[in-house]
């Protein structure tokens, strides 16, 4: 655990950042009494992310001539239809 005073939290705000994302936990003094404690965010369970934020799997379609959407639109813009 760091201890730091508030002014110098302040000043050292980003680096007090980099330690807590490496899983270290900072007090923070002011007047030399403990006023705040900066700890890790615990992650949270897949089922209370809601579901826009969680990772999609695209879509992959497989025509049968083989052509992916891409390609098909490049047809199109260059008149192959």
């Amino acid at each position: 655990m760091h201890t730091i005073a508030l002014s110098e939290f302040r000043a050292h705000a980003s680096a007090m950042i980099d330690l807590v994302e490496r899983g270290e936990t900072v007090l923070i003094l002011r007047h030399g009494k403990p006023v705040a404690e900066l700890v890790p965010a615990k992650p949270a369970a897949p089922e209370k992310i809601p579901s826009w934020k969680r990772p999609i799997e695209p879509l992959h379609i497989v025509r049968p001539d083989g052509k992916t959407g891409a390609q098909l639109i490049v047809e199109e813009r260059e008149g192959g239809w």
